[in-house]
């Protein structure tokens, strides 16, 4: 596979973005075996289109299901640092979306 410049990939390393880099055209004549790669490594693409970013092929994360969340988070009962940090999470998730009207009496 054919993947972006190595000057491409030590800016992007320098900025922080780990993941590899591939052209659009070379992600699609080798998508199988990117897939695998995907797959065995756990490493994340950048696809790109005319040096643009497009798309990112990526490891699937599996979601939780109700009962399972359920499950660890009743574990977690009784822990102070845990029922804090969902504390100021229900807070923040519970902010009005505007600020009040500092004009409104």
């Amino acid at each position: 596979m054919q993947v972006a410049t190595d000057t491409d990939n030590a800016y992007n390393t320098y900025m922080g973005d780990h993941r590899r880099r591939i052209r659009a055209t070379d992600a699609a004549k080798n998508f199988g075996k990117l897939i695998d790669e995907v797959r065995e490594s756990g490493a994340g693409w950048i696809v790109e289109r005319g040096g643009v970013p497009v798309a990112q092929v990526s490891p699937l994360t599996r979601a939780w299901t109700v009962r399972e969340f359920a499950e660890w988070a009743g574990n977690r009962r009784g822990d102070a640092a845990f029922e804090r940090a969902v504390e100021a999470g229900r807070a923040a998730a519970n902010r009005p979306a505007a600020p009040k009207d500092p004009w409104e009496s």
